[in-house]
């Protein structure tokens, strides 16, 4: 598994000085030890039409970090109406499905599964070939 990390922003100015200097992508990856393709994604998503400004490239990344969609916890809520749907006899594959389309609410049907109705209901869960099935 990877360890990703995301530039720091003395290291969007190192990248400025570096591109100003005139080195390609690779040789700018060296600097701050980071893949070339971090360097590429970083100046496709933040570099204007008059280059790339590191100040511009730290604004616009925390304006996607806080924009970002944020991982919903299992409310009572939505607890209840996980165990109205699956008493109705719906899987957790149509439940996550009906969860995002009708209310927006991203919880994945492993979530479902794991969550204390579903498992009463569904009893031990095994995972074969990465997907998990009712046992």
């Amino acid at each position: 598994m990877r360890n990703y990390k995301q530039l720091s922003q003395g290291q969007r100015y190192q990248i400025e000085i570096l591109l100003k200097a005139g080195h390609d992508q690779k040789e700018i990856a060296r600097q701050p030890k980071v893949s070339p393709g971090t360097i590429s994604r970083e100046l496709k998503r933040n570099k204007g039409k008059r280059g790339y400004h590191p100040k511009q490239a730290q604004i616009k990344t925390d304006k996607r970090r806080n924009e970002a969609a944020k991982a919903l916890k299992m409310t009572e809520d939505v607890i209840r109406q996980v165990e109205e749907k699956l008493v109705l006899d719906w899987s957790p594959e149509q439940l996550s499905g009906w969860l995002k389309l009708e209310k927006g609410i991203a919880i994945s049907h492993e979530r479902i599964y794991l969550c204390p109705v579903g498992i009463s209901m569904f009893g031990r869960i095994s995972v074969m070939a990465g997907s998990c099935i009712r046992t």
